[in-house]
């Protein structure tokens, strides 16, 4: 197997866990709590800012991972 196909799907691979743990840490972070007919949204906004810097990352990740699959340098 060609290394540059290797690293693409490695990129590949390493953006969806970045994903996987973006979206995680935006879930957390936000949390509605129901007391006595009261919605209170609790909310940490540090946490959702962490986020998205790690789904920004896998984006750039996955397109570095396509375009180096996809490049005709073989």
């Amino acid at each position: 197997m060609n290394t540059t196909k290797l690293i693409g799907a490695a990129l590949i691979i390493l953006s969806l866990s970045l994903a996987y743990i973006g979206i995680n840490k935006i879930s957390d972070s936000t949390t509605q709590i129901n007391f006595l007919g009261l919605k209170i949204d609790a909310s940490n906004e540090s946490g959702k800012q962490q986020g998205y810097i790690y789904i920004g990352a896998a984006i750039l990740l996955f397109g570095g991972g396509i375009y180096t699959l996809k490049s005709k340098n073989q």
